[in-house]
């Protein structure tokens, strides 16, 4: 009596069936990707995520009741020191030190309006030029502020504070030194340079800053 084959009984698996690789291998069924978790509760003696207290408003009462801080009044500016750089240069080399100082504040990007120069020698060709034509004029330039301005020592007292003030520390009597580096201090808002004798130039800084 011939024999008939037994077909293969087919097992169904738990999981589905199971895709098999060329390898002969059975590959592991694709795990599913994943979703958005859920927001971490706080475990026990855990914090959890801190959270910004929503703000308090108060009421004018409460307000007024409650007592002023201590410190300066309000609106009081704290005094600002200017850095001060020191290039040093000949009486006679002072000026164009200083115009090599302007170019390179401008070159960084210092607006020409932030910038103030003081000569306590002879002025500046620029100074004496517009002064020829009346102190109108010359003044007007300066309150324009949009432009490099140059003055001299003897009537610097007129113009207004700048960001940055350059002196050129080219001759002049002591006094006017003295003068011009003491004003340029108190009107330059963050840089004060100084051209000129570092000698000179550091015993009128101690006499007169």
């Amino acid at each position: 009596m011939p024999l008939i084959p037994e077909e293969p009984q087919i097992h169904e698996s738990a999981q589905g069936p199971r895709a098999t690789p060329a390898s002969g291998r059975t590959a592991p069924t694709p795990r599913p990707v994943p979703g958005p978790r859920p927001a971490a509760s706080s475990r026990p003696g855990r914090p959890g995520p801190l959270r910004p207290a929503p703000p308090v408003q108060r009421t004018p009462r409460d307000v007024a009741t409650k007592p002023a801080p201590s410190g300066p009044a309000p609106g009081a500016a704290a005094p600002v020191t200017p850095q001060i750089q020191l290039i040093p240069a000949s009486v006679e080399g002072a000026l164009d030190s200083a115009e090599e100082a302007v170019d390179l504040l401008l070159d960084s990007g210092r607006a020409p309006g932030d910038i103030l120069v003081i000569t306590t020698g002879d002025q500046h060709p620029w100074a004496a030029h517009e002064l020829s034509f009346g102190e109108t004029s010359y003044w007007a330039q300066h309150d324009a502020g949009d432009d490099v301005f140059y003055t001299d020592a003897g009537i610097a007292a007129r113009a207004a504070s700048r960001p940055v003030v350059v002196v050129a520390v080219n001759g002049g009597p002591e006094a006017a030194a003295v003068s011009a580096l003491s004003l340029a201090h108190s009107r330059a808002g963050a840089l004060l340079i100084v051209c000129g004798d570092p000698q000179r130039i550091n015993s009128v800084l101690g006499a007169g800053v």
